[in-house]
């Protein structure tokens, strides 16, 4: 079974995640919700920071979770885009 840690973000909120586990050994992303990705960069970087970061439109145009969640959850590559930067955020 894996274990669960928490990391500090901006000293203000903890992610939590877990590693080590049986089914996703070297996944840093395992136990991590879309949600709490989103989340945690909107905390970050705000809307418009993002839409800059990651050109995609529902970071630009009247940006909510909910529209974020619709299209990251369908679109690959961008997701993959939004949890790259979920990751270098929380090494920086």
């Amino acid at each position: 079974m894996g274990h669960s840690s928490s990391i500090p973000n901006n000293g203000t909120a903890k992610v939590e995640y877990k590693y080590m586990s049986p089914e996703q050994p070297y996944n840093p992303l395992h136990g991590v919700t879309l949600v709490m990705i989103l989340d945690h960069l909107v905390d970050r970087y705000g809307w418009e920071e993002l839409g800059r970061r990651i050109d995609i439109r529902c970071f630009k145009n009247d940006p909510s979770i909910k529209s974020c969640l619709k299209f990251l959850r369908r679109t690959p590559w961008a997701r993959d885009k939004v949890e790259s930067l979920y990751l270098l955020s929380l090494l920086n």
